[in-house]
């Protein structure tokens, strides 16, 4: 199978792989501002406050998707298109990358996000 980028680094600090997405015009942004949780699971989430995704566009003006990671950040996919207003960019729900989300294997979560990567002309 192809990776999505032949040159992805194999760096173990965050920094550094946001540093390179960054580098490529990706963006890397979580749905909520913050939030409490014990443990992973999505249903364990209390007292969540969704990030301003307004000032997100302000700042990333050629904006030109919002990939989704999974169904609980999709839930604010309505939040996310009123808070853009007009703003036309493409907002899609992809499968969650998380190991709970056994339900797809790691070949079908690829090829779904190679796809939203490519429709964004970044493959």
């Amino acid at each position: 199978m192809q990776a999505i980028w032949p040159t992805i680094p194999m760096a173990k600090d965050y920094a550094s792989r946001c540093d390179w997405l960054q580098e490529r015009g990706v963006g890397l942004w979580d749905v909520y501002a913050s939030c409490s949780r014990e443990g992973s699971l999505d249903r364990a989430i209390r007292n969540a406050v969704v990030n301003d995704f307004a000032s997100l566009q302000a700042r990333c003006p050629k904006l030109q998707l919002i990939a989704h990671n999974g169904g609980e950040s999709f839930r604010y996919a309505k939040v996310v298109r009123a808070s853009l207003g007009q703003a036309h960019f493409q907002l899609i729900k992809l499968p969650s990358t998380s190991p709970a989300n056994a339900s797809w294997s790691f070949a079908r979560k690829l090829a779904a996000w190679q796809k939203a990567v490519q429709s964004a002309g970044l493959l």
